[in-house]
C-alpha cells in the first residue's frame, strides 16, 4: 500500500467518522454512555476512556463526558480516566495531522505563518502548557492544529496530561455534584460549593497565567539600549492616535495600536508571538492591561516599560511628534 493511499484512506475514516458523530451527536449523551459502562461490568473503565479517546478524534464535545465521569466513577477515578481518554484522544489526532499533513505544511508554509509555526515549536512542551491551561481555541481543533507542527510527541502527550488536571478535576467534580444533588447524599451544599469553588478557580487561570507571561518591567534606560542596538524587539505604544501624534510625541520605530482597538486587531501582532514584545503608554495603567491582554492570547515576552513616556522624556531621550511611522 502507498504512502499517498494510506494517507488518503486515513483522512475518509476521519471525516466519514466526523460527518457520522455529527449526524447522530443528539443520540450521543450522558444517559447512553451510562448504560454502555454499567453493560461492560469491570471492562467498564476501558470502554468509558476508548469511548472519550474517539470522541475527541470525531470532534464530538468532551464536556459531556467529562461531566459523565465524574457521576460515574466519582472525583478521583473520574478525573483519572476522563484526563487518560482525553491525553489518549488528543494524542491520536495529534499524530493523525502529523502522518496526514505535517510534511505538506512545512513545504507550503511562508510568509507570516512561517515565524507564528516556528515560534510555536521554540515553545514547544510551554506553548502546550499554556493552551491547556488557557484553551484559546477549541479542544478538538487546537489537536490537528498542533500535529502540524514539530513538537516531540512526548512532551505534547504529557504536557497534555498534566496541565488539562485543573480543569479537568474541576468539570469531573461539578458532575459527581450533580450526581449527588439528584441523589440527595450527605454533605451536598458542601459538594456543590466546592464545585462552584474549583470552576471560579478555572476560570481565573487566563488571568493568571496572562501574568505570569506578562514579563518583568523594562526601564527606559534599558529601552533605550535595546532600540540602539537595533534589537529585535517590538515596540507597541496603546495610546490614542492623536496621543502618539501630537504632544508629547512617540518614540521612532514604536507602533501604535491603541488599547481599545488592541483585542479586535491583534491578529496583525501575530509575527510577535514568541518574540519580545515592549508595550508604552503615558504611564503604567494602560500598558498593564495591554500586557495582561497580550498574556492572554499566548504572547510569550511581554514587557511593560516602567512610568512609559513621562519616563522617557524626563531622561531626556528623543521623542517624534507629528507624524506615524
Amino acid at each position: 500500500m502507498s504512502k499517498t493511499f494510506s494517507r488518503l484512506l486515513v483522512l475518509l475514516l476521519v471525516v466519514a467518522g466526523s460527518t457520522l458523530a455529527v449526524l447522530y451527536r443528539e443520540r450521543f449523551n450522558a444517559g447512553l454512555l451510562e448504560h454502555w459502562v454499567s453493560d461492560a461490568g469491570n471492562a467498564g473503565p476501558l470502554l468509558f476512556m476508548l469511548v472519550y479517546a474517539v470522541a475527541t478524534v470525531l470532534f464530538l464535545p468532551g464536556s459531556i463526558i467529562t461531566l459523565a465521569g465524574g457521576a460515574l466513577f466519582g472525583p478521583f477515578w473520574g478525573t483519572l480516566y476522563n484526563l487518560l481518554g482525553a491525553t489518549i484522544g488528543a494524542t491520536i489526532a495529534f499524530r493523525i495531522a502529523r502522518y496526514l499533513g505535517a510534511d505538506w505544511v512545512d513545504a507550503r508554509t511562508g510568509g507570516r505563518l512561517k515565524p507564528l509555526k516556528q515560534g510555536v515549536e521554540a515553545e514547544g512542551w510551554r506553548f502546550v502548557a499554556f493552551v491547556r491551561l488557557v484553551p484559546l481555541f477549541p479542544f478538538n481543533a487546537l489537536n490537528y492544529a498542533l500535529g502540524l507542527t514539530r513538537i516531540p510527541t512526548w512532551h505534547y502527550m504529557i504536557a497534555s496530561f498534566v496541565f488539562m488536571a485543573p480543569g479537568s478535576f474541576a468539570y469531573t467534580w461539578l458532575g459527581y455534584a450533580g450526581r449527588e444533588a439528584l441523589a440527595g447524599g450527605e454533605g451536598l451544599v458542601q459538594k456543590i460549593l466546592l464545585a462552584i469553588a474549583l470552576l471560579a478557580v478555572v476560570g481565573f487561570l487566563p488571568r493568571l497565567i496572562g501574568r505570569l507571561r506578562r514579563g518583568a518591567m523594562m526601564d527606559v534606560a534599558s529601552l533605550k539600549q535595546k532600540l540602539d542596538a537595533n534589537q529585535d524587539l517590538l515596540l507597541l505604544d496603546v495610546r490614542h492616535a492623536d496621543e502618539f501624534t501630537g504632544e508629547p510625541g512617540h518614540i521612532a520605530g514604536a507602533v501604535n495600536l491603541p488599547l481599545e482597538q488592541l483585542a479586535d486587531r491583534i491578529s496583525e501582532l501575530d509575527d510577535w508571538l514568541e518574540k519580545p514584545v515592549a508595550i508604552i503608554c503615558r504611564a503604567d495603567r494602560r500598558s498593564s492591561r495591554a500586557a495582561l491582554l497580550l498574556g492572554r492570547q499566548g504572547f510569550a515576552d511581554v514587557h511593560i516599560v516602567q512610568d512609559g513616556m513621562l519616563a522617557w522624556q524626563k531622561a531626556g531621550f528623543p521623542v517624534v511628534t507629528g507624524t506615524h511611522p
